[in-house]
């Protein structure tokens, strides 16, 4: 990585309370962005992304480093990309068509206002609706609904296994390997 040797990191210590109050909000945004990976409300990924940027400001970033951060942020930007992907291709593989993928995200969005059953059947009814506003028969409405709940269920799987592999990489570099 040549690009990131031209630049020079000035350290300037920071008192013992900004630190703490750093770490502070460095954990809120990580368990605010845990949270977020199966509430759609809250960006997840991007918060946890924050927390362990401001974690790594908390030390001037001298354990964990910009390359790291940047690793770290390759990592948030393949979790948005692949939770995205998964929706689309569980509901196209069950034959959804733009009416069921435009139903999912109203159901998800409309699901939000009720809770985690809401969240959780949302989707499937969004798709069911958008299938039968579609002119498609019941069979396969409830195909394309099964199909973008899997595709949800399978894009938050994907999430959450990435955020602990985020935190996995910032751990290890912050114990092992410093900047």
């Amino acid at each position: 990585m040549p690009i990131l040797r031209h630049f020079q990191v000035t350290v300037i210590p920071l008192a013992m309370e900004q630190t703490i109050f750093l770490w502070i909000i460095a954990l809120l945004l990580i368990v605010a962005g845990f949270a977020g990976l199966v509430i759609p409300a809250l960006p997840g990924i991007l918060l946890i992304f924050a927390g362990f940027v401001v974690g790594a400001w908390a030390e001037n970033f001298v354990h964990v480093g910009w390359r790291i951060l940047f690793v770290i942020g390759l990592l948030a930007a393949l979790a948005y990309l692949l939770d995205a992907v998964a929706g689309v291709v569980g509901a196209k593989r069950f034959g959804a068509g733009k009416y069921g993928l435009a139903g999912a995200v109203v159901g998800t969005v409309f699901g939000m206002f009720f809770g985690l059953p809401g969240i959780v059947i949302g989707p499937f009814f969004g798709a069911f609706a958008g299938e039968v506003y579609a002119r498609k028969d019941l069979h396969s409405a409830g195909l394309a609904g099964i199909g973008t709940w899997l595709g949800l269920v399978a894009g938050v799987a994907v999430k959450i296994a990435i955020a602990f592999a985020m935190t996995g990489v910032f751990i290890f570099s912050r114990l092992f390997l410093g900047s």
